[in-house]
Order: C-alpha cells, then structure tokens, then sequence
C-alpha cells in the first residue's frame, strides 16, 4: 500500500477504504472523486460481499455510485457470456440513460457492456445488443418485463437486481411488473432497494423479496448551525386566477439559471409554457404525450443555454438530473408530501444553493403545514413583490451591469459623445439619460398588473370534507364540490391485471383530481367503470386516452349509463 493510501485511513474516508478494485479506483480518480459520500460509504462494503440492502436517500446523496460500483467490484473483467449478470430497475427512461452512462464511466476499465432498456426507443437496437451479450441491463419494468415475456431478456444467470427510486415506480403502478420481473431472477440472487421515501407499500415488497437487508437511512445533508439551508424554501399565497401573472413576477425577482415549473396535468402545462413564452421568458414543455424524440429536443434545448425554464409534470419530469438547475416551482401544492420531497430534491445537489418556491392558494395551509412536516424543514411564508419591488429589483440590474460597464476597459470610444453633450446639459442629466436607455433596453419597463395581496384563510385548517374514494362510499361520495358525477368506461378489466388503484392513480397522475374526488370504481372482466367530477370528465378521458394503464393503451370513454 502507498504512503497516500495510509493516509488516507488515517486522515478519513476514501474510496480506497472501501476495498474497491484498481480500475474503479483509477475510473474514479480520474472523474476527480476524492471521498465518498455518506451512503457510499455505508452501502459499498455490504453490497461488495453481497448482502442484499435496504436504502433510504434522497435524490442528490451519490445513490447511483453507491450501488454501481459494488455492481461493477463483483463483475468478472471482460467477460464473454451473454446473459446480464446485474438488472438495475429504475422508474423513467431519463434515469436509465443516466444510471447507464455512470455504469460505463465507472466501468470502463473493466469492459463493462452495460445496456439501457426503456420504451420510446427502437427496440430492434435493444434486442440486437443483449442478443450480442451484455453485463448489465438498466431499465424501465415495463420494458423489462416485455423483453422477458419476448424472450429475449434471459435472467438466469442474474446475480444482483437493484430498484432504485422504488417509491415512484409504484407510484407509477409498476409493482406487479416488478414482481413478474423478480419471479424471473433467481431466489439466491442479491437484492438492493433505495428510495427517498418509505411508504407501508413499499416496505412491504421489501420484507417479500430482500433477505435479511442492511438497513442504511441517510437524510439529506443539513447546513451546520447558523448557517442557512442549502434549499431554500420558500411559499407565496396567490390566488387561482392570479397564479400566471404571480409567477412572472417572482422569476423576474429570483432571475433562475435554469428552473423546473411543476404542473398537475399536461393541459396546464402547454397552457403555463404558451404564457410564459408570450410574456418574453424562454419556457418548454414537457409531459407525457410527447414524444421521445420531443422530450430529448427539449433537454437539449435547456441543457444548451437555449431555455432556461422547463414546465413539466411529475411524471414527465421524474429521474431528470439538470446540472445548472437552480430553481423548482410548484405552480400547485402537491397532494402528496412525498411528491414535494422528489421535487425539492433536483437542487441543492453536490454542495451547490438551490430553491425551492410553491404558489399555494389560500385554502392549503394545512396541505402546505403537513409538507413542512415531512419535508423536515421550515417554508417561509411570503407576500408575492409589489410592483415597486420589481422596480427596485430591476434597477439593481441595470445598477449591476452598469457597474460592470465601467470597470471594462472598451468605454474610450464613448467618450466623444459625452464630452459632445456635456457642452449643452449637466452631466448629471447626461448620465440619467444614458441609464435610462440600458434600464429599458434590458425588458426594465414596468409592470403595472395588479396582484391581489391575500392570506391563508382562518378556517383553512379544518379537516376537509371526504368527497369519495376508489372504493365508493355511497351517492354523497360521488360528488366533487357537491356537483354530479359521470361514470367512464375504461376496456380493460380483470383480464389485463386492472385493479381500482391502477385506475386511480393513472387519474391523478395525469389530471388535477385526487384520491377523494374519484368515486365508486367497478372492475369487470373485460372493462371497468370509474365514477369522475361531471365537469372534469373530459379531461379525464383526453388524458387517460393518451397515457398507459398497466402498460397498454385502453379505450376510455362516457358510459352509456350516467350516474343520478
């Protein structure tokens, strides 16, 4: 061992601490890694000799090094055979790509053939490649999982399935292809599972399928004392009608290098991304009705400085890793909890400030006291800026870039014009006027749009009224808002897998409806019927028909029968 490697035991934590082999060692240096990180170092010695673990981190901590490198220590260098001896299952094709380029970055050295599997892509290509041999599959469970029912996926020979961000890929309604998948993989295989949250569902896969799991749990690193929050999170009460102008007015105050706009259904997000463009900001959508072809346009467009706000879904946005993000908005408070912690988790990464701003209606200070709860952390509660503070914000632009005007050195050239209108006015007024012209020709003229100024309601922290579930609680239940209900068809049933909270959460992923606001479901063999909101019942439908419930395209429409 060399004199640096004793030191490094003795000085910390290293990489070479953790027994990792030379070429990942040399992979390492050479990406500038010089410690690991927390649930690196925790879950890389059990995971190298084979223990099956049990994670919970949140997006940002190094998780993906943390399990493609005890991946890539037990692979056998240049290995001949076809079958993929490691299967890492993640949520979105975003994240695939991304797991897969660390895996060959790592890997490098090793002659690691690592493979990205997910829909959106030709398949041909992927059937090419693991039919010519593979080590590592990284890929979507609906992919997956038709790859194995092709044939052409085998997992015999699979010594480790890792799933990571378990949490949403049950939140997208993949648990009975994840567990199709794992009945494929052998008993003795070793099994690792991360997640930023822990939900009751997901512990309870965990308990079926991990052996006697090291359990590691890693909170997103705190500041130390006194110093603020690498996050900071911030919340505005807006009303409904107000939230467009609202939100201009805020990323004119914070000036983001780049920001995502979350939005609960893709209808608000073309609609966000169509007034954001008109009121001069440089704004792309993304959902799931796009295309892959769309989607990648749209990252490069922002990856290459030619966007610098992307208005997304949840679903559509999951697994994105933006390097310059520095802002996330929720245009809406998120219903779930654990929805905001993913959110919040795309900035303040790798050390770097990041933030974090909501635009609650006045009606969801208790939706907005339960996220803080489980957020574990404080949201400050501000007054969206007046007029006058976007005039002083934007005069303190004009003051910066001045400012840096003149510490340049290419101004000689100016100065005959001065000089020229000095002999017939003040300086004084030459140099308001020469202000005046660089304020209005950097978008500093001033916006007049009257926003109203409000506060959570006094009563907003009463208990809501139920207003249904997936099981039905009788006519009272059917309603939204006391409003009447409509019963869809969906064509597919029993038969195809479906089950009520497939059909629930394809609704509220996609739509702005939640849980209660669905009423009694019925699953048949062949079809199912789910009672909606009458006045939400078409956007409904246009949703689901251009989204997957349990991996296939459904016919949705208006039930013959309408409801009383």
């Amino acid at each position: 061992m060399t004199e640096n490697q004793d030191r490094a035991r003795d000085d910390g934590p290293s990489f070479e601490r953790l027994g990792l082999r030379p070429e990942l060692l040399g992979a390492l240096a050479a990406l500038g890694y010089e410690e690991p990180t927390p649930i690196q170092e925790e879950a890389i010695p059990p995971l190298a000799e084979g223990r099956d673990l049990l994670g919970q981190a949140a997006t940002g901590t190094g998780k993906t090094a943390a399990f493609a490198l005890p991946v890539l220590q037990r692979l056998t260098a240049h290995r001949a055979e076809r079958a993929p001896v490691a299967l890492i299952l993640v949520p979105t094709r975003e994240l695939a790509v991304q797991v897969s380029e660390a895996l060959h970055r790592y890997g490098r050295e090793l002659g690691a053939r690592v493979l990205p599997v997910y829909g959106g892509a030709p398949i041909g290509r992927q059937l090419r490649s693991l039919e010519s041999g593979v080590d590592v599959v990284v890929a979507t469970p609906g992919r997956a999982l038709d790859l194995v029912q092709r044939g052409s996926l085998q997992l015999g020979d699979v010594a480790t399935v890792v799933l990571d961000e378990a949490d949403e890929m049950l939140d997208m309604g993949f648990a009975e292809d994840l567990e199709a998948i794992l009945d494929e993989t052998p008993e003795t295989r070793q099994t690792v599972l991360f997640s930023a949250t822990m939900p009751r569902r997901l512990d309870a896969l965990a308990r079926r399928h991990l052996r006697d799991p090291v359990r590691i749990t890693i909170a997103r690193e705190k500041a130390p004392a006194g110093e603020a929050p690498r996050v900071r999170q911030t919340a505005y009460v807006v009303p409904r009608a107000a939230k467009p102008a609202a939100l201009g007015r805020i990323l004119d105050i914070e000036a983001p290098a780049a920001a995502i706009v979350f939005c609960r259904t893709r209808e608000e997000v073309d609609s966000l991304t169509e007034t954001l463009n008109g009121r001069g900001y440089r704004a792309e959508a993304l959902h799931g009705g796009m295309s892959q072809e769309q989607r990648d346009r749209v990252m490069a467009r922002l990856r290459g400085g030619t966007a610098d706000l992307l208005v997304a879904t949840d679903v559509a946005a999951r697994g994105l890793d933006i390097e310059q993000l520095t802002h996330v908005v929720n245009y809406d408070v998120p219903s779930a909890p654990e929805s905001y912690v993913h959110r919040i988790g795309r900035v303040g990464r790798a050390g770097r400030e990041g933030v974090a701003i909501t635009l609650a209606e006045p009606r969801e200070h208790r939706m907005l006291k339960t996220i803080e709860r489980v957020a574990g952390a404080p949201i400050s509660v501000q007054t969206v800026p007046t007029v006058a503070d976007l005039r002083a914000r934007r005069l303190d632009l004009t003051r910066a870039a001045l400012r840096e005007s003149l510490l340049g050195d290419d101004l000689a050239r100016f100065r005959v014009v001065v000089e020229t209108l000095a002999d017939e006015f003040d300086l004084m007024e030459v140099a308001l006027a020469a202000v005046k012209l660089a304020h209005e020709a950097g978008g500093g003229a001033d916006d007049e749009e009257d926003i109203p100024q409000v506060t959570f309601r006094a009563d907003s922290g009463r208990r809501p009224e139920a207003r249904g579930s997936a099981r039905g609680d009788g006519p009272r239940a059917r309603r939204s808002s006391g409003g009447p209900a409509a019963r869809l068809f969906v064509g597919a049933g029993r038969e195809a897998g479906i089950r009520p909270g497939d059909l629930v959460g394809a609704i509220t992923g996609e739509t702005g409806l939640t849980g209660r606001d669905i009423g009694a479901i019925e699953i048949h063999q062949r079809f199912a019927l789910v009672e909606v909101p009458e006045n939400a019942a078409d956007e409904v439908i246009r949703a689901l028909k251009s989204t997957m419930i349990k991996g296939r395209k459904a016919t949705i429409r208006r039930d013959n029968a309408r409801t009383p």
